[in-house]
């Protein structure tokens, strides 16, 4: 999987970088097959940084999520709080398409 973190308006320590990738691996727990994440981290404002990740996943639409806050690690928790809800809805579509029922329900049984 590839992560590319890049900034606007500043620079990152790669400490701060090496964190943020730590996060944002973790999403290969919701869906085993992200192919790249395209972390952007926005310091034009440097009192409200702004984040914005992009997951790419293979045969799945793009995932994306935004946001801004006060601290820059919350906005990345933020984000990924985001994402991860994205990730579980898509991959409950998948399976609720492919047959299975919700709520583990099963067929009625026939009464001889």
């Amino acid at each position: 999987m590839q992560i590319n973190i890049s900034t606007r308006h500043g620079h990152l320590s790669t400490q701060t970088q090496e964190k943020i990738s730590d996060k944002v691996t973790k999403l290969t727990r919701f869906h085993e097959r992200l192919s790249s994440m395209m972390v952007t981290i926005d310091l034009e404002n440097e009192e409200r940084p702004g984040v914005e990740i992009q997951v790419t996943a293979e045969k799945a639409r793009r995932f994306v999520a935004s946001d801004v806050s006060a601290n820059l690690m919350g906005s990345v928790d933020a984000v990924i709080h985001k994402l991860e809800q994205q990730l579980k809805k898509h991959k409950e579509k998948l399976t609720n398409h492919r047959g299975r029922r919700a709520g583990g329900e099963s067929e009625p049984d026939e009464a001889p």
